[in-house]
């Protein structure tokens, strides 16, 4: 029973919260971005205590139930495992695993790195290794695009018998550094999970480790009953965490997920979940080793054991931070090699993001300080966002955090989605009223590719769609009323919602364009 609940609960968050990284219409995020929020670092960098004392008590009274359950990470990681045994030869597929001791100078190695790059606001290598913030990479860059595309075949055939109920959206690359680093993330957590299942959260995950310390005194926890053990190994043998050594009776409380296979496959009942505070001999076990004479069989795997020295392992993240660097010196600028055709009599170049000497983050993230020390880089924002303005940071100190850009759509003043999906506080959560008045950064003119003076065609598109009316059209020579006219920006009544500079007609870059603001302010 106690499996059945927690398999039941894990697929309904794990299934929940990738749909919100899928949807694109924000019914989902409605009913179910509380899930996100109970995230356990989002919840810690949006300081949001209520949630932070929830997750630490339910770890204190059931063990890691966390890890197994809410974590869409740890979930996706027991599919993997699980097709993982599924695939391998039919005599070890009820005995995949063994014990093993814990890499712990290794887990609190990485759990203080972690800490000083939270501290020093390094967010890029935060992002790397937060669980909630990797999954969400791979189902934004990797599932997103295949549930869009299989969108938009349906919407083909609906068309088809003119039904408009579904309807095409476009799938494209937000950054290819982000995209790199969630192809990278995909095959480390396949590999370590398709073949020893709980390898990353019991090594590398921060969060793993935190909750880990915690359960080691959990109330309720798998218990031996060494009088009815008989040795089978069949709970070692079964472990995805490799956290139970059956020749000692004993578990490593700080690696155990609560899963509940071993009670399962344990047929003469020496193992069960029972309230009961664990001693310190079984809180903090020694390692052990087998005896070199053992062999594979149950009947003299019995061997006598020996306390040993964990070497640890001096380096555990170059691979990651050496890739991570490499990918965020590529630059994703949307190239201008496909042409569009208007009505057959010109092509129109795809738009090219200027140069901008300061970014612009969405209304709502206060200040680019603030989004770089509350993100993780999670891309739910990114996923969420209806009007193609959000993508993921390519700078190395805020690399996978949002960051606006208007080549494909801008901020429509009634869109308050990012604000709402946010878990981590790095976008505050502001209403219709507010985000009209908040100035993310202002807009700038370029007269040298400004239509009136550069062809001497009238265009004023740029005043006509700017929702402020921060925008008004002068003539280019106050003495000639006659002369082209221009755009001149009042930054007092500008709020940097891109609408300019992504309406204007110009190619490949538009001859307005927005400059952020370091500090939001309320205009």
């Amino acid at each position: 029973m106690l499996r059945k609940i927690r398999l039941t609960l894990a697929i309904i968050f794990y299934v929940c919260i990738t749909l919100m990284f899928l949807d694109f219409t924000g019914v989902t995020h409605t009913y179910f971005s509380w899930m996100a929020k109970l995230q356990f670092l989002p919840a810690v960098l949006a300081l949001n205590a209520g949630i932070i004392v929830l997750l630490l008590a339910l770890t204190l009274i059931f063990g890691r139930i966390y890890c197994s359950v809410i974590c869409p990470m740890g979930v996706f990681q027991d599919i993997i495992a699980w097709f993982g045994k599924k695939a391998r030869p039919k005599k070890e597929r009820k005995m995949p695993y063994t014990f093993s001791k814990a890499k712990s100078a290794l887990r609190y190695s990485v759990l203080g790195v972690f800490i000083v790059a939270l501290i020093a606001g390094v967010g890029s290598f935060v992002a790397l290794l937060a669980p909630y913030s990797s999954y969400g990479r791979i189902a934004s860059n990797l599932f997103q695009p295949i549930y869009r595309w299989g969108n938009n075949i349906l919407a083909s055939i609906a068309e088809k018998y003119e039904s408009y109920a579904i309807y095409d959206v476009d799938v494209w690359v937000k950054s290819m550094p982000t995209l790199i680093i969630a192809v990278v993330t995909l095959v480390i957590i396949f590999i370590l999970a398709w073949r020893n299942g709980r390898t990353y959260c019991n090594t590398i995950c921060p969060v793993g480790t935190v909750l880990g310390f915690v359960s080691r005194f959990s109330f309720f926890h798998i218990t031996f009953d060494a009088e009815k053990c008989k040795n089978c190994s069949m709970c070692s043998r079964n472990c995805k965490a490799s956290c139970i050594d059956y020749k000692t009776h004993t578990v490593d409380y700080s690696r155990c997920v609560t899963c509940g296979n071993c009670i399962e496959k344990c047929k003469f009942g020496a193992l069960s979940y029972k309230f009961g505070t664990p001693s310190m001999a079984t809180a903090f076990p020694k390692p052990v080793s087998y005896s070199p004479a053992a062999s594979g069989t149950p009947s003299n795997l019995a061997g006598e054991s020996k306390e040993v020295k964990d070497p640890g392992l001096r380096t555990f993240l170059t691979t990651i931070a050496v890739g991570a660097a490499a990918a965020a010196k590529a630059q994703i600028i949307p190239e201008a090699t496909d042409k569009k055709v208007d009505g057959g009599l010109a092509d129109i170049e795809d738009k090219v993001a200027p140069n901008r000497a300061t970014k612009i983050v969405p209304p709502g993230a206060v200040s680019l300080k603030n989004m770089a020390s509350h993100c993780t880089g999670c891309q739910l924002c990114v996923s969420a966002c209806p009007n193609g303005v959000l993508r993921p940071s390519t700078d190395l100190m805020t690399l996978m955090q949002p960051e606006a850009s208007y080549e494909r759509g801008y901020c429509r003043p009634e869109c308050v989605r990012c604000s709402e999906v946010c878990p981590a506080g790095a976008i505050k959560l502001i209403d219709v009223a507010e985000k009209s008045s908040i100035q993310v950064g202002h807009a700038v003119w370029t007269a040298e590719l400004c239509i009136p003076l550069k062809d001497g065609q009238e265009c004023g598109n740029c005043a006509r769609h700017c929702p402020t009316g921060a925008i008004q059209m002068v003539p280019h020579d106050p003495s000639d009323p006659k002369s082209p006219k221009i755009p001149v920006v009042n930054e007092e009544l500008c709020i940097g919602c891109g609408a300019c500079e992504n309406l204007c007609p110009s190619r490949p870059i538009s001859a307005i364009h927005v400059e952020g603001h370091e500090v939001h302010r309320t205009i």
